[in-house]
């Protein structure tokens, strides 16, 4: 027996102490080995995860919420985190709110008041309804009853100032109902968003009606005149109100004038009965006017007809241009270079039609109407537009997600924050 009462001798017995220290300190950096890449890609998850939130929400996740996000992410299921966020109050109340508000207004501006029309856009998106049809339904999103807010009005926005105003929650306080049941339009004149009063007063005020087409066109086709302008369609629709010689000069209303109008009025043509009334010397802006719709056995003084009198403005500028005498719209852009627009002729054979309810099916069942979305909700989330190849291809898919989803928008957002979660 040894000094320290082993069997084994003094340098044995060190070295078997060694040994097994050895083994524990082994089998120690061995877990640690091991342990160091999940850590690693927890947090590379969690980082994900909360740049992922706060792209599709403006505000942090909790440590909740966050902590499922990126064990979703971390679990091989990135989509199903992007849901998770989606179901924040703040990516209804800000977010989609934000990306809806531009297009109520001609300064296209994201600071404007809640509106019909944006509370619209949210509750589709919400419902995970077809995005399609806010170009043609007979829908509207309103206010909770219970919440005891101003009525829905044709002839002021206070109904959604009160909502807003008492920060109720656009997640849970929106109720789906139908125009025709609120503004006094029969159904068959409804055409979603854009015989929203919002719309209304920012769209049909004054003019001519083609500010209508023409800001649909950039809203929800991302295309403005200039993208579709061609020289090659018959005139033969364009108004009274288009000078054929500007300043003199024939040759301009040839070279430019025709390639916007010619496509456009055809298509305007489905407002012909729409105008919103309101007190221009008193309430200029229009916030107490009303959307006004002549319907069937309806005369308007100026025309004779159901056509609304501002069809007829300037009619002097060119009297033997088009008269308009009904809301018959037809496609011109069938043809020619705007077919890349990619028009749905199964769902429209002959590319016309009567009234805003049929245009606007026209425009949501196009391509450019698919893609336009992905790129919108692209840009919201990724902060940027496309790039490059690598980008293009993501709005590729984007595009096929979304028809394959039957047009739920909240997909397109689920795509864009799971591909730029890494940005």
């Amino acid at each position: 027996m040894t000094a320290n009462g082993s069997n084994w001798p003094v340098g044995q017995h060190t070295h078997r102490i060694l040994m097994q220290s050895g083994r524990l300190i082994g089998m120690g950096c061995l877990l640690a080995s091991l342990a160091l890449p999940w850590q690693s890609a927890h947090a590379g998850a969690r980082e994900q995860a909360q740049r992922m939130h706060e792209r599709l929400t403006g505000v942090r996740p909790s440590a909740g919420v966050l902590e499922t996000m990126a064990l979703e992410i971390q679990g091989g299921n990135a989509q199903q985190a992007a849901y998770t966020a989606m179901d924040d109050r703040a990516f209804y109340d800000v977010t989609l709110k934000n990306f809806a508000a531009p297009w109520t207004n001609e300064a296209q501006s994201s600071f404007v008041p809640l509106n019909d029309y944006t509370a619209t856009v949210i509750g589709v998106v919400r419902d995970e309804r077809d995005f399609r049809t806010i170009l043609y339904d007979d829908i509207l999103y309103v206010g909770d009853g219970a919440l005891n807010l101003p009525p829905y009005a044709i002839d002021n926005n206070d109904h959604y100032r009160e909502l807003e105003a008492g920060g109720y929650s656009l997640q849970d306080h929106l109720d789906a109902t139908t125009q025709s049941s609120r503004n006094g339009l029969p159904s068959t004149a409804t055409a979603g968003v854009m015989t929203s009063r919002a719309a209304a007063q920012a769209f049909f005020s004054a003019g001519t009606n083609r500010a209508m087409f023409r800001f649909t066109l950039m809203n929800h086709l991302c295309n403005d005149l200039e993208q579709v302008n061609d020289v090659t369609r018959p005139p033969d629709r364009i108004r009274q109100d288009v000078s054929r010689s500007p300043g003199g000069d024939s040759r301009v209303f040839l070279n430019n004038c025709v390639g916007c109008h010619s496509g456009m009025d055809p298509l305007a043509q489905a407002f012909a009965y729409y105008d919103f009334e309101y007190d221009a010397d008193n309430d200029p802006d229009g916030n107490l006017g009303r959307l006004v719709y002549n319907t069937v056995g309806a005369t308007d003084p100026d025309t004779g007809t159901r056509v609304q009198g501002k069809y007829l403005i300037n009619a002097a500028n060119f009297e033997p241009g088009y008269i308009t005498r009904d809301d018959r719209w037809d496609n011109y852009w069938r043809a020619g270079p705007n077919r890349r627009l990619g028009w749905d002729s199964a769902q429209n054979p002959e590319g016309g039609g009567y009234g805003a309810k049929s245009m606007g099916q026209e425009l949501a069942h196009s391509d450019a109407f698919a893609e336009c979305q992905a790129k919108k909700v692209f840009r919201t989330v990724c902060l940027r537009d496309p790039v490059d190849s690598a980008d293009r291809s993501q709005i590729a898919t984007m595009v096929s997600n979304l028809r394959a989803s039957g047009f739920k928008l909240k997909r397109s957002f689920a795509d864009s924050a799971v591909y730029c979660m890494g940005d």
